[in-house]
């Protein structure tokens, strides 16, 4: 039988969950996504901007849905999910648990407060959102897709982030246990790992550590949303359908280097 390209790489009228949605990496998967034909509930903090963001879209044609909400408090985390299955009328088909924040300070000097805030947004909620997905995903004929969202520090521990690396070194490993345990029940677990890219969260490094990523990185430039997308609908796709448990650099091949 002939392989269908575009049959097997549709994302159309999947319903799907990304959260962190209203910018960066997790806006341009969530984009990704709905510029294919899947209808996606954008989940933030950032109430103002999450609602423009979804405006927009809807302005384009696209289902696009936004729930503001606190991924760092676990029942603010229930009521999210629970009113993104209503809008998405019960069915789940992809989780992208994308939200995620980083501090820097030297370890000495790392406030426990921001410590406990990191691995809470970054780790506690990733799972969290797992497991709803999967009460939902394991009782549907079709399964259902997961992409986690680890990094470059899942490798090599980076500097001045010892929380964001512990927490995406989790994420990565995380992954890895929960692929094993639903592979053989129609779900798929992966992990994308991005580089260095143009967002919100590297606007605080300074010129000089940018200069030196940019050297480091062959293809000669940081990465940005747009880069996300291909990978994205890839592991959201039927695709992918084999490919269970892999954490996937999107860097430019800096990791390799």
């Amino acid at each position: 039988m002939a392989f269908d390209g575009k049959a097997m790489f549709s994302v159309e009228g999947k319903k799907c969950i990304v959260t962190g949605g209203a910018q960066g990496l997790s806006r341009g998967m969530a984009e990704g996504l709905l510029e294919n034909g899947a209808e996606v509930v954008l989940v933030d903090v950032q109430k103002e901007k999450l609602q423009q963001v979804v405006k927009d879209y809807c302005k384009m044609g696209y289902k696009a849905h936004g729930i503001a909400g606190n991924l760092a408090d676990r029942q603010d985390i229930d009521r999210i999910f629970d009113e993104a299955m209503k809008l998405l009328e019960g069915r789940l088909d992809v989780l992208i648990p994308a939200a995620g924040i980083q501090r820097r300070h030297l370890p000495e000097e790392f406030p426990i407060g921001e410590w406990d805030l990191v691995i809470k947004i970054n780790l506690d909620h990733v799972f969290i959102m797992i497991q709803k997905a999967l009460g939902v995903m394991l009782k549907q004929p079709t399964g259902g897709k997961i992409i986690n969202i680890a990094s470059m520090v899942s490798w090599f521990g980076g500097t001045t982030v010892p929380a964001y690396t512990a927490s995406k070194g989790a994420v990565t490993q995380l992954t890895k246990s929960l692929a094993v345990d639903c592979a053989g029940r129609g779900i798929n677990i992966n992990a994308l790992a991005p580089g260095y890219m143009d967002t919100e969260m590297c606007a605080n490094m300074s010129q000089e550590r940018k200069d030196e990523t940019t050297v480091r990185i062959p293809q000669g430039r940081w990465g940005t949303p747009e880069d996300m997308k291909g990978p994205v609908l890839f592991l959201a796709s039927s695709a992918s359908d084999y490919l269970n448990g892999a954490v996937i650099p999107v860097d430019g091949a800096y990791l390799v280097k």
